[in-house]
């Protein structure tokens, strides 16, 4: 999914590609990292925290109503205003017509300046650990972005029983890396995240967003910025043998439909 500068047209094409999912058949569905806005933590700006929202919120109800209209299970990710000052990189877990199901809180927080993950300046680590959360579709155990780089995360996930580990993300090229780097990085990034799943005996599933998205326009509040990132995409989905069962595109918008089995 790639990211308009409009936080609205955001969340409608999420639902859009909700529906159009539900419609092929999907019995879950899984949104990319802070889905509702463009990546505004390239830079650190104070008026960014007016973005947040609490959990459950405004964007919750929008995706827990899609979800029990079509009886499917979402799983997004929100920017989470928790308290006065307190911020969480937040993914909500929405089953159907049961409704909001709970949240996890991005436990990993990076700060790298020069590929513009500046997310320390906005983001209190998680507090609520690492629970795998109970659906119809066996028990999922969620993780945001960076989490995916720590084999701990997906152990603890997976020693609490999880079936599939769910990683929303927003990751992608700094614009002057070559060829060969932008290679290395998306191989591995693949590579780290089978490996839990063949380590856990567990499906993983990657969802990234897509398209080059400039540095947020400096404001008087803005301190630092990136020259922008080009999100590689190629969301994915693994079985517990690090097989790829399908692999999305790296350039634009899809509905990528998997069974697991």
């Amino acid at each position: 999914m790639s990211m308009r500068p409009d936080p609205g047209k955001n969340l409608n094409r999420a639902l859009d590609l909700i529906a159009e999912a539900g419609a092929a058949g999907a019995g879950m569905v899984c949104l990319p990292e802070l889905f509702s806005w463009r990546y505004f933590c390239q830079s650190e700006d104070a008026a960014n925290f007016e973005l947040a929202e609490p959990v459950p919120g405004p964007t919750t109800r929008a995706l827990e109503a899609l979800a029990a209209d079509l009886d499917l299970v979402v799983i997004g990710g929100v920017f989470e205003c928790a308290a006065p000052g307190i911020y969480y990189n937040n993914a909500v877990f929405i089953d159907g017509r049961r409704g909001y199901r709970g949240k996890y809180r991005k436990m990993h927080i990076p700060d790298d300046p020069v590929y513009g993950y500046r997310e320390k300046f906005y983001f209190t680590p998680g507090d609520l650990g690492f629970r795998p959360f109970s659906s119809r579709w066996g028990k999922c155990g969620v993780m945001l972005c960076w989490d995916q780089w720590y084999p701990e995360a997906a152990r603890l996930s997976a020693l609490q029983g999880a079936q599939i580990l769910i990683y929303p993300t927003a990751i992608g090229w700094h614009p002057d890396d070559s060829p060969e780097e932008r290679s290395r990085q998306s191989e591995a990034w693949e590579l780290m995240q089978r490996s839990h799943g063949i380590a856990n005996g567990c499906f993983v599933i990657a969802v990234n967003r897509v398209g080059f998205e400039p540095a947020p326009r400096k404001s008087a509040t803005a301190g630092g910025g990136s020259p922008g990132i080009e999100f590689w995409g190629r969301s994915f989905v693994s079985g517990p043998d690090g097989q790829v069962l399908g692999r999305a595109s790296a350039e634009s918008d899809e509905v990528l439909g998997v069974e697991l089995d």
